[in-house]
């Protein structure tokens, strides 16, 4: 915020910048607490932070908050540093669920959400105590993205803006998923899902369909939907996993069924 020292910031000091906000969230957390004691919890919150923050650190990238297992992370540069911060959080987790072989301690997985643009950078609080944050809606649509992870069983979402700010989308595995109404904005989000941290089998799978996946987005948002599901179809005969395809076939299904 233009201070040398960190004594001179006052309560309500400000500034607006870009950056891009980085949310992060363990799926089914509460359910994996309830088999925790109280010292147990917060052992495993700490071991699965501390394997996290370093991914944000070294990609440029600062921690906002923990909020429980959530983690908020802001990027000032550039999109792309939230990127290798999320595809690295992710390869991370992945080495982590490796030493997590016994049967009560089942494989984590984690929802990434990625929003660039302008935020309010700046302090709240009251006369005891201040907290530096951000505030604004590039803010909120990244915390929705993450939540959408859930609906697509999918690890990492960018928005649009995200997506266009990269300096070459073309070197990351990424692809279309959907356009979305999400809570707290009138306007549809594009959202593109990164899977470069998939597993092998999914990564593969993916790359392997893309081209077909890609032309039944296409004749599905032409309305074209008997087209679109032979080809959504097509994908699942070749990645039996897909979610994504999944859930347009369905969707191509239904629309077909109204028509009828």
């Amino acid at each position: 915020m233009g201070y040398q020292n960190i004594t001179d910031v006052k309560l309500g000091d400000s500034v607006e910048q870009k950056m891009s906000v980085l949310f992060a969230d363990i799926r089914n957390f509460t359910t994996i607490l309830e088999s925790m004691t109280p010292e147990e919890s917060f052992k495993f919150i700490n071991g699965y932070l501390s394997i996290m923050e370093p991914a944000i650190i070294e990609n440029q990238g600062f921690i906002d908050k923990y909020i429980g297992d959530a983690i908020m992370a802001l990027f000032p540069s550039k999109p792309d540093d939230a990127i290798h911060a999320a595809i690295s959080m992710l390869k991370r987790l992945d080495e982590y669920n490796k030493t997590r072989q016994r049967p009560e301690r089942q494989p984590l997985k984690i929802g990434i959400g990625i929003n660039t643009g302008d935020l309010i950078l700046g302090t709240v609080g009251g006369a005891q105590r201040i907290d530096g944050t951000v505030i604004g809606d590039t803010v909120n649509l990244a915390s929705r993205l993450e939540e959408l992870t859930k609906q697509y069983d999918v690890s990492l979402f960018i928005s649009n803006s995200t997506f266009i700010s990269l300096e070459n989308p073309g070197k990351y595995s990424i692809r279309l998923i959907d356009r979305v109404k999400v809570k707290g904005k009138a306007d549809m989000v594009t959202v593109f899902e990164v899977f470069d941290a998939d597993p092998p089998e999914c990564l593969e799978g993916k790359t392997m369909t893309k081209h077909i996946y890609e032309e039944a987005i296409i004749l599905y948002y032409q309305r074209k939907f008997s087209q679109a599901a032979q080809r959504f179809q097509d994908c699942l005969n070749k990645n039996p996993n897909d979610r994504v395809a999944r859930i347009y076939l369905e969707r191509c299904q239904q629309n077909l069924e109204f028509r009828i």
